[in-house]
């Protein structure tokens, strides 16, 4: 499929799961939604976060419409799966938001590792995620990020498993990626970063890391979610996590 023919798949209630993979070339985006009162702290935490929350496109209050991105989309019903927030708790996880939308709400459209996958598998660097047809996994870290007024949260990561000839490859590969979260952020220990138990992701699904390997993180745009239950706003809805935005603009 192309990028038009994921969107309206998601619109027609045909896919519901993780958009890893589809329309490769295509960049791919997180959603968060907010209230215009809460927008310009959002916005704030987003630049002051460029590495897990690289902003792609803000859309006007009360327009589902990523004008840059993918003119004639509708944000309400092109993703597969969305997230619901009332002041900060997960209240529902809909296949669309028609029912939710209000003239005052602002979009955000930021950088998915998603993107980059084409350019690993072009230089011949497994993605095991892909490989296994599943979602890639993500740890939440003890790395804080830097708040802006209510939104406050530790960095998200999402890892690949890869050999250390390969994770340079790689490095060199995603450096070239900046909107779409860029380097990796770490390699190898994952206890540096906070983490215990790799078989235990704290999103998506865990994946084997082969003798010889070792894992490395990138930044994860599920951080915003971290931000946005923390700030409690009166509503926000997100992408449920690996159900991104696919959009029309190239890699």
């Amino acid at each position: 499929m192309n990028a038009a023919e994921v969107r309206l798949s998601c619109r027609r209630g045909e896919l519901a799961g993780p958009t890893a993979g589809l329309a490769r070339g295509h960049a791919q985006a997180n959603l968060v939604v907010l209230p215009r009162e809460s927008a310009y702290d959002f916005l704030l935490f987003c630049l002051r976060n460029p590495r897990p929350c690289p902003v792609l496109e803000v859309t006007d209050a009360g327009s589902p419409e990523p004008r840059e991105l993918a003119p004639g989309a509708d944000l309400r019903t092109d993703l597969p799966r969305y997230r619901v927030f009332r002041r900060g708790d997960l209240v529902d996880e809909p296949a669309s938001i028609e029912g939710y939308w209000r003239d005052d709400l602002v979009s955000f459209l930021l950088g998915c590792s998603f993107t980059f996958e084409a350019a690993l598998l072009a230089a011949g660097i497994p993605v095991r995620h892909l490989e296994l047809g599943s979602n890639v996994p993500m740890y939440t870290t003890r790395e804080a990020c830097r708040p802006a007024g209510p939104f406050v949260a530790p960095l998200v990561v999402s890892m690949r498993p890869l050999r250390p000839a390969q994770a340079i490859a790689a490095v060199e590969i995603t450096s070239r990626f900046p909107r779409s979260h860029g380097a990796p952020v770490h390699l190898g220990d994952p206890e540096a970063l906070g983490i215990a138990d790799l078989a235990r992701p704290d999103f998506g699904d865990a994946v084997p890391i082969a003798d010889g390997e070792i894992p490395v993180f990138w930044a994860c745009g599920v951080t915003t979610q971290l931000a946005v239950a923390a700030a409690r706003p009166e509503i926000a809805i997100t992408h449920a996590p690996g159900c991104m935005f696919v959009a029309d603009a190239v890699d």
